[in-house]
């Protein structure tokens, strides 16, 4: 079984930066690719940005593709996601999520995630 703990999320101004950690434990997490998604209300949840096992390979959305920064610690067991010049838009639950299956590739379909956090809430203010 795996554990996925996201934290860092927030209020924030728009313009302003958070910085969200999502802590793994229960198998070996440098072998997995790891992947951010976020719901904001009222809408489905969204592919947002995903890092292959070494970190050597990333892959964002478009609409956070230059704000948005995903990489991990493997020693730590953590995937972090840097988001800077945040805006409205961005407002939404941020979920941190890893596959079943020992996938090392770069992986935006939510369907292949099995192992989900809780969820942590991002709010930027206009």
């Amino acid at each position: 079984q795996v554990q996925l703990v996201e934290s860092g999320g927030g209020l924030v101004q728009a313009g302003g930066s958070l910085r969200l950690s999502c802590a793994a434990s229960g198998r070996t997490f440098s072998s997995y690719t790891m992947g951010w998604f976020r719901q904001a209300p009222g809408s489905e949840r969204e592919f947002v940005a995903v890092i292959n096992p070494s970190g050597s390979s990333t892959y964002y959305a478009d609409s956070v593709k230059g704000r948005f920064t995903i990489s991990r610690d493997n020693a730590k067991n953590t995937v972090y996601l840097q988001m800077n010049s945040l805006s409205p838009q961005d407002t939404a639950v941020y979920y941190c999520a890893a596959p079943l299956l020992q996938i090392t590739g770069i992986i935006t379909d939510q369907r292949l995630y099995h192992y989900w956090g809780q969820g942590t809430q991002v709010t930027v203010s206009s």
